[in-house]
């Protein structure tokens, strides 16, 4: 039996935060909802590529076949991974029966371009080729789209929607937006390109749950070993709910999450939850690695699953300055693994405590950016805690200016509503200015120019003291009589508005 994948691109569907900025009265600001309807304009000025894609996967998950139809000749059609060529069986020019050869990762096309592809791929070799094929059940692929997917290069404009077609005993997880879950049709983008996604084919186990009224998906893939897939699913949604309790959505409304069961033989030691990221390539894949060996009770204790999710509150960072979005997803771990209650609130003191400790004591000689550019393995703390220092910075300022009518909760509030998911790579300064257009005063560029090119690290000492944070001998205590402790309070307490909200969505 054959898997069959339809393809298609569709062009000119308003986005949601479009619509919604259009029809809100009670936005931030008023300007919002006229750039907004400058950009709907725009939008509809361009129409993007019309594709079509069919692919087509023996029952045996070997062997891939696939014909495209271009609404328009491509001249450029490649795959994202220079390995990708070793896979591909034969291309051709399905009009003229042309074989087309390839020149690295890309496809020799003649110079008036083509409107018909078709190619087959050795899948499973392609499969074979990945680390995760060790640890995997046959019974599951795991290969990403890099070494299979030959399409021509995406403008922001365009939309590759896909639909697959399936035997009763073959699924599909992939990382692209999901458009309807009956019908297995998938929306495919322009994205950062953060990382490589992969795709699933075969048998595993496949839900959707809800989180704060988004619907999630959740695909836990099967290894040699036996996976309390039940327990393991419930753990990511009451995990995948502490993001809700920054702002009372998750902030990606179509985003998927992998479970990969990897033991204790490839991510270092006996951690129940060794490793986790997020993936940025044609929608936000959140890959949490768990020791399936460990008992599902350990995974509540870990925060590498907050951690990850905590990065959806941001766009993509470019590397060079990812110090920003590691710091940032450092300081809400805390902040949520607090509010959730899996945190005392002297527990999240402590480890931000320790956390700002480490970073001042890592490359002192060293700049956030600077190390982080560099990408020295001495300055690893500095990298993932000088954001955080600086969120912490912000976050106060902005409570304590505004008598608590905002706060960083607010600011990644309105981000996600103006521009999350983002396709673009961003600055740190883009980010920093963006968000100054979304307070009442500016703020952030002033940090940012403060901080991010000075060596050393923010010294947030002071600022713990007056939200009385003192600690004797590294052990940290909380005073009730500080200047700021009601802000300070306030941070690990989830907000009453926000915890209505998720409740609403619901």
């Amino acid at each position: 039996m054959l898997l069959n994948v339809s393809i298609t691109v569709v062009i000119g569907s308003i986005p949601k935060f479009l619509t919604a900025i259009i029809i809100n009265e009670n936005l931030h600001r008023r300007s919002w909802t006229y750039a907004a309807i400058g950009l709907l304009f725009a939008m509809h000025s361009h129409a993007g590529n019309n594709h079509r894609y069919t692919i087509s996967i023996d029952a045996s998950l070997s062997k891939m076949t696939v014909t495209a139809h271009f609404s328009t000749a491509v001249t450029v059609i490649s795959a994202r991974s220079e390995d990708a060529p070793q896979f591909l069986d034969a291309a051709y020019d399905c009009d003229t029966a042309e074989k087309l050869d390839t020149r690295g990762r890309r496809l020799m096309l003649p110079e008036s371009g083509i409107t018909c592809l078709s190619y087959r791929v050795d899948l499973r070799a392609a499969a074979n080729s990945e680390r995760l094929s060790q640890i995997l059940d046959p019974a599951n692929i795991a290969v990403s789209p890099t070494l299979w997917m030959w399409r021509p290069r995406l403008a922001a404009a365009d939309e590759i929607h896909v639909q697959f077609r399936l035997p009763d005993n073959v699924q599909v997880s992939v990382p692209w937006q999901l458009v309807d879950r009956a019908d297995n049709r998938y929306r495919l983008v322009a994205s950062p390109q953060s990382g490589t996604g992969i795709a699933i084919f075969g048998a595993f186990t496949s839900v959707v749950v809800d989180v704060a009224g988004t619907a999630l998906r959740i695909a836990v893939l099967n290894s040699h070993n036996l996976v309390d897939t039940p327990a393991v699913t419930e753990w990511v949604r009451e995990t995948a709910g502490n993001i809700a309790l920054a702002y009372g959505r998750f902030p990606n409304s179509s985003a998927r999450i992998v479970v990969i069961p990897v033991g204790q033989s490839m991510w270092g030691g006996d951690a129940a939850v060794p490793f986790g990221r997020v993936v940025r390539d044609g929608g936000e894949t959140i890959e949490l690695f768990i020791n399936e060996g460990r008992p599902v009770s350990e995974y509540y204790g870990t925060w590498t699953a907050t951690h990850e999710f905590s990065h959806l509150l941001l766009p993509y960072v470019q590397r060079s300055q990812r110090w920003i979005s590691e710091g940032f997803a450092q300081y809400y771990q805390n902040l949520l693994l607090a509010r959730a209650g899996q945190y005392t609130e002297i527990y999240a003191w402590q480890e931000l405590f320790d956390g700002f400790e480490r970073g001042r004591q890592s490359a002192p000689g060293r700049s956030p950016n600077a190390a982080t550019a560099e990408g020295e393995r001495s300055a690893r703390m500095k990298i993932y805690w000088s954001g955080a220092a600086l969120a912490l910075i912000a976050d106060v300022e902005l409570r304590r200016r505004s008598d608590g009518r905002e706060s960083l909760d607010t600011v990644l509030d309105r981000m996600q509503q103006c521009c999350l998911p983002s396709a673009r790579t961003w600055s740190g300064e883009a980010l920093f200015r963006k968000f100054d257009t979304l307070v009442d005063e500016p703020l952030f560029m002033d940090l940012y120019r403060r901080y991010a090119d000075a060596t050393g690290f923010p010294d947030v000492r002071p600022l713990l003291e007056q939200l009385g944070v003192r600690a004797e001998d590294g052990e940290v205590r909380l005073s009730d009589d500080a200047e700021l402790a009601t802000i300070r309070r306030a941070l690990t307490i989830p907000d009453p508005r926000t915890s209505k909200r998720a409740t609403d969505e619901r």
